[in-house]
């Protein structure tokens, strides 16, 4: 490991380029350029998953901690780890302090591996405009996670008005054991759904998403019964007949069906690192989610819209002292 106190960009690229060198170029067939916005405090977790995601697509890590950014004083650390602690990758955690934050993007992208594609995965609360951060505007996929928000929930909406394909988030990446036990679970039934039931706590993100991607699939409003957990789906079928998931607390789940014995199913929660790997795996537009986060918040056309952004500047400063934007 190499660490840079107090340097600047041109200093990390030659660190990190002599690093590969004497390390025999070991991440010589990278995939993507994983490139991680996080808080200070979750720098070590952010380390850890990008790990497990990076043994199933070999990446170059660049983790990336902003600090304040309305001081004019600027000041940049760097590790620069190359088949450490990280595991079999390359990796670079910066630390950015003053108005170099808000440029982050000029260290950045001279660090981005060649001609793969670039991922930002935001472990902290996003930008409301992925426009207003240049690390969003460079990259091809773009993760984000509403649960990370004071208000889960509004944060959806804030993620669909923003929306871009190329967009997902981590809520959604948590329903995929529910919709795969969905979807198994009507290969015995055909016929009109009458009515649906999630059970969820009403700031879930993740229940309100799954609600969406089943209004999108069957066409009928999901009501939300308020639980502790996202803990369990009852689809109501012509007739009144029900089916029905059920979470236990054994990382397995009942589904009952009429006419058939109960069958005992996995359901086991993921690592975040997991979670992430999933969401690596597909780099095109992710349309279920477009379709779920639709449903679920009414916003329309969301795979009509642009790939392509373009980078808004927005400096949190100016925000604060609305007098200097006119005095400029």
């Amino acid at each position: 490991m190499i660490s840079l106190w107090d340097t600047d960009g041109e200093s990390v690229t030659h660190a990190l380029a002599s690093e590969r060198r004497s390390a025999g170029g070991v991440a010589s067939g990278l995939a993507l350029s994983l490139v991680v916005v996080v808080d200070e405090k979750r720098i070590r977790d952010a380390e850890a998953a990008a790990t497990i995601a990076a043994a199933a697509h070999p990446c170059r890590i660049i983790i990336v901690a902003r600090y304040d950014v309305k001081t004019e004083q600027s000041r940049l650390d760097a590790e620069i780890v190359v088949g450490g602690r990280l595991g079999p990758c390359e990796a670079v955690v910066m630390r950015m302090r003053g108005r170099l934050a808000l440029h982050a993007e000029s260290v950045v992208m001279p660090l981005l591996a060649p001609d793969v594609p670039v991922v930002t995965w935001w472990h902290m609360v996003p930008p409301d405009r992925i426009a207003h951060d240049p690390l969003g505007v460079v990259a091809d996929r773009r993760i984000t996670d509403a649960g990370q928000s004071p208000d889960p929930v509004a944060a959806l909406r804030t993620r669909a008005d923003d929306y871009a394909p190329g967009d997902t988030d981590l809520a959604w990446t948590r329903t995929t054991p529910w919709r795969t036990l969905i979807a198994g679970a009507f290969d015995a039934f055909q016929g009109p759904i009458e009515a649906v039931c999630v059970r969820a706590p009403e700031n879930d993100p993740s229940g309100v998403l799954l609600a969406g991607w089943m209004k999108a699939r069957l066409g009928v409003t999901p009501t939300l019964e308020s639980a502790s957990t996202l803990s369990g789906v009852r689809v109501t079928l012509g007739g009144g007949v029900d089916v029905e998931l059920e979470a236990q607390r054994d990382n397995t789940a009942i589904l009952r069906r009429p006419g058939l014995p109960d069958r005992i199913l996995p359901l086991s929660g993921r690592a975040l690192g997991d979670e992430l790997a999933e969401e690596l795996r597909r780099l095109d537009p992710d349309q279920p989610y477009a379709a779920a986060l639709s449903a679920a918040t009414g916003a329309t056309g969301l795979d009509q819209r642009t790939p392509v952004r373009v980078h808004v500047w927005h400096d949190p400063a100016l925000a604060e002292r609305p007098e200097a934007v006119y005095a400029q």
